[in-house]
């Protein structure tokens, strides 16, 4: 009797073990602001020296010019046989004017981020678009047994 209550309570607990793995994963990237920290940012008082050593430095930077910092982080979620999906993501966006002095804090999340179609031209490359009968036979005709300094390509000469 003993012994079918231990394997009848080791069997729930590999069963309950096993739920786990079910369970999705949960993970944070990114640099994430916390609300304290985006409280103590004056715009018109402080430069990008004060919000580096606020903040830290910066997830990424205005494309053109240093006139932007971004501060991302997101969350995701993933379960086992799927890709992971995006739970929440926050974008912290600081404008600076020309003399480095913040100008606008401007937070922003998964609501406003805007979808992104990739192009589908193909780039042409020069040359010739060549038929599988030119590719094997291009190269016949050629290279005279001359050239090469007197060496013969596959005769050890």
């Amino acid at each position: 009797m003993r012994v079918i209550r231990f394997q009848r309570a080791l069997a729930l607990a590999a069963l309950l073990g096993g739920c786990s793995l079910l369970e999705p994963t949960v993970d944070a990237r990114g640099h994430r602001v916390e609300d304290y920290q985006l409280a103590e940012i004056v715009p018109g008082v402080q430069t990008k020296a004060d919000i580096a050593a606020l903040l830290g430095t910066p997830s990424t930077t205005a494309p053109f010019g240093d006139d932007a910092w971004y501060y991302v982080s997101s969350t995701t979620r993933s379960r086992v046989g799927s890709m992971p999906a995006v739970d929440r993501q926050t974008v912290v966006a600081i404008r600076f004017d020309e003399r480095g002095v913040v100008q606008k804090v401007e937070t922003l999340g998964l609501e406003d981020a805007q979808p992104v179609t990739p192009v589908a031209r193909v780039t042409p490359t020069p040359g010739n678009d060549r038929n599988l009968l030119q590719m094997l036979f291009g190269n016949i005709g050629r290279f005279s047994p001359g050239q090469g300094g007197g060496r013969v390509p596959g005769s050890g000469l």
